[in-house]
């Protein structure tokens, strides 16, 4: 694929001029910072004003599920904006109810009431809001190896670095550790060890915090940013019964792991777990238009039968939002997308990542399924000592500078976080791209190489 743009320099440099006078960017410092002026996408690519083009291994956030510009997403996109190109969300409206019924036949159990929000963080607001409401208890127990989004509570319940500059303690949050075998808390060597003694540990906190003061325990299905950590056989279970014991709400997080991203439609179904409430976003309508929500089930939905829920959004259930899932779920469904993520996983990123790990000194350990991997980049395999410090900037985060520099320079766009880069293409990413990934990867990792003991 060729960029259909001949290069502009001259063009691109406006866009970042505009960019640097206006635009005030997420997590940066805004002095530092220096974005790519991107000039178009289609597919697994996206190039910029200089004709550089790059192979994108991070799906925009992990949300372009089917790849950037799928005709058939546009078109129904174009479709809805000239039919009712917006509408309160307290109408029932056609493509509204038709996407929450596509998302409820594909949602586990009886988690068949859809709540729009316009994205993931919103989700978890709500979600949580709703297991408070349900239960009449406040506090709220996440994993510190985290993420939820970026609103007041959601971050509170996110367990990595960017929740402390909003952290007040004041949002009924307690957190607590979930598995992780290579860097266990537990001293644990089995998977087995590891998911009974995280279990142990998270009743153990249950019981010190008081059991009737937890409202709900939230947990990515497979965290995401945090480094894509498969949960081991027998936790999320584990999980669901301590849930019930005490009666506790039971929220799992699909945002990034949702929509075919793990070679099912939710990873919940790879560990045979239904939660309670389920939010999801991104991979919905592959980010073509803002849109996450919550997944209910019937016991809590019955809560606000006749009890008005005090919640809502301008812009719940946008019917272009809605159009852009609607079709995205049917492109899925017809071009077996799902199915696709899984063959890629099984033979051709996990073999080839794993392949990668035995030549390179500098990759500990690779995890994941499906379209959704991490390598965990060490300075020594004996110590597993990260690459890069926890939470490291400046030169502390030179390797993985080094690294990503090497990445872009062979045409790959990585996904960085701390000491791991993670292989998250399009869910429909053909092999030959995913192969060309492996190739750019294997290059940049004898970078990183550079920095092991």
């Amino acid at each position: 694929m060729t960029p259909h743009v001949e290069p502009d320099p001259q063009a691109g440099a406006a866009v970042k001029a505009a960019d640097r006078a206006h635009v005030f960017h997420s997590w940066s410092a805004q002095g530092l910072i220096d974005p790519l002026a991107v000039a178009g996408a289609e597919g697994s690519y996206f190039w910029d004003y200089d004709g550089n083009r790059y192979l994108d291994f991070t799906s925009g956030l992990v949300y372009t599920n089917i790849g950037y510009q799928h005709p058939k997403v546009v078109a129904a996109i174009q479709e809805q904006a000239g039919k009712l190109a917006t509408f309160a969300p307290a109408f029932a409206v056609d493509v509204r109810s038709e996407a929450a019924r596509l998302i409820a036949e594909r949602t586990p159990g009886d988690l068949d009431k859809i709540f729009f929000t316009n994205g993931g963080a919103e989700a978890v607001e709500n979600a949580v809001r709703m297991a408070r409401l349900h239960t009449g208890r406040t506090k709220l127990l996440s994993a510190y190896r985290s993420y939820h989004g970026a609103t007041s509570t959601a971050i509170n319940l996110t367990g990595d670095p960017r929740r402390w500059a909003s952290d007040t303690a004041s949002a009924g949050v307690v957190h607590f550790w979930a598995p992780f075998l290579y860097r266990s808390p537990f001293y644990a060597t089995t998977e087995a060890e590891e998911s009974a003694r995280a279990l142990q540990h998270l009743e153990d906190t249950i019981a010190f915090e008081g059991p009737a003061t937890i409202a709900a325990i939230i947990l990515e299905t497979v965290p995401g940013t945090a480094g894509i950590m498969t949960p081991p056989p027998g936790y999320l279970a584990g999980v669901r019964e301590i849930c019930d014991k005490y009666g506790i709400v039971f929220i799992l997080d699909e945002v990034m792991a949702g929509f075919g991203r793990t070679g099912k439609w939710f990873a919940s179904e790879h560990f045979d777990v239904v939660p309670d409430l389920m939010t999801f976003a991104k991979g919905v309508n592959s980010g073509y238009v803002p849109l996450g929500g919550v997944a209910i089930n019937a016991e809590i939905a019955a809560t606000f039968d006749k009890r008005p829920y005090p919640g809502g959004l301008t812009y719940s259930g946008h019917p272009l939002a809605c159009a852009a899932a609607v079709a995205t779920l049917r492109v899925m469904e017809d071009e077996k997308v799902v199915e696709h993520a899984a063959h890629i996983g099984e033979n051709v990123l996990g073999p080839g990542l794993r392949e990668l790990a035995e030549r390179h000194p500098s990759v500990g350990e690779v995890r994941g399924m499906g379209v959704f991997w991490a390598l965990d980049l060490v300075k020594n395999k004996e110590t597993r000592e990260p690459l890069v410090p926890y939470n490291a900037a400046g030169e502390a985060n030179a390797p993985m500078a080094a690294f990503g520099a090497a990445a872009k320079k062979n045409g790959l766009w990585p996904f960085i976080n701390m000491n791991r880069t993670h292989a998250v293409p399009a869910c429909n990413v053909s092999e030959a791209e995913a192969k060309e990934g492996l190739a750019a990867l294997d290059a940049a990792l004898a970078v990183a190489d550079e920095h092991t003991a």
